[in-house]
């Protein structure tokens, strides 16, 4: 959890959204997509008014809507399997463009599509705003287990060494005129798994190693302490408390 270590979602820059304590952010984003997961499916325009509050935060932080899109692309596997439930769900069908759909699968459809979406877009916006180490210690300051806390820390950080580890053995074999093709290269892959997870494995011996030598007790100390004051928590509020009005007016109309 030391400085200098930036994450690729993290967009630098200077602005209200940035400025507020990350252990703030948390708790609205938190509280934000628990009030979007309670929304009725039915509610279409309901799942219309969160984006435009997600969109209002992105604005309010400057981050472009293509950095935004771009990282999104990560719940396309989501996406795939919502698509599919129109066709396999049981219950009464509608026909649509000459195609037999589930009516029930079309909602489940839409429920994954829209909550899914926005409890994504919200972390993304978390995430771009937010340096890696400043969410360490929000999740600390909130009073999540310490021990999660550092398994989150240690699989974040070192994920990056170790993909940088796999870059280094793909040239290796590609240098040596290796190239998989076919399922006779797979013993040479599993070969170079089996490497890694020694090497990795090695290496966290060390890092440990080094790091009880230097007092490490199970817990990383917490050299800046940032406090929220009233008007920070209420301007993360904002979000949440705007999504609970959304929310209410969607179960009553």
């Amino acid at each position: 959890m030391g400085a200098g270590h930036a994450h690729k979602l993290y967009r630098q820059g200077r602005s209200p959204v940035h400025a507020l304590p990350a252990h703030c952010k948390i708790a609205a984003v938190f509280g934000f997509v628990l009030i979007v997961v309670s929304t009725p499916r039915e509610a279409v325009w309901a799942f219309g008014l969160y984006a435009v509050l997600l969109a209002a935060v992105a604005a309010a932080a400057r981050i472009p809507a293509g950095f935004l899109l771009k990282r999104l692309l990560i719940e396309v596997p989501f996406v795939a399997f919502a698509l599919l439930m129109p066709f396999v769900a049981e219950g009464p069908r509608v026909h649509a463009l000459g195609m037999s759909l589930s009516e029930s699968g079309l909602w489940g459809a839409w429920n994954i599509l829209a909550k899914g979406t926005l409890g994504v877009a919200a972390s993304v916006l978390l995430a771009s705003t937010t340096e890696l180490r400043a969410l360490l210690l929000g999740l600390q300051r909130l009073k999540m287990p310490p021990m999660l806390v550092q398994i989150a820390s240690f699989m974040i950080r070192y994920g990056d060494v170790i993909t940088d580890e796999m870059r280094r053995m793909r040239i290796a074999r590609v240098s040596r005129g290796f190239e998989a093709r076919g399922i006779r290269h797979w013993g040479v892959l599993a070969k170079s798994a089996g490497a890694l997870f020694i090497r990795s494995y090695e290496r966290g011996e060390r890092v440990h190693l080094a790091m009880v030598s230097r007092g490490y007790t199970g817990t990383m100390p917490v050299t800046d302490e940032v406090r929220a004051d009233r008007a920070q928590w209420t301007s993360a509020a904002l979000l949440p408390l705007a999504a609970l009005a959304v929310c209410l007016l969607g179960w009553t109309l």
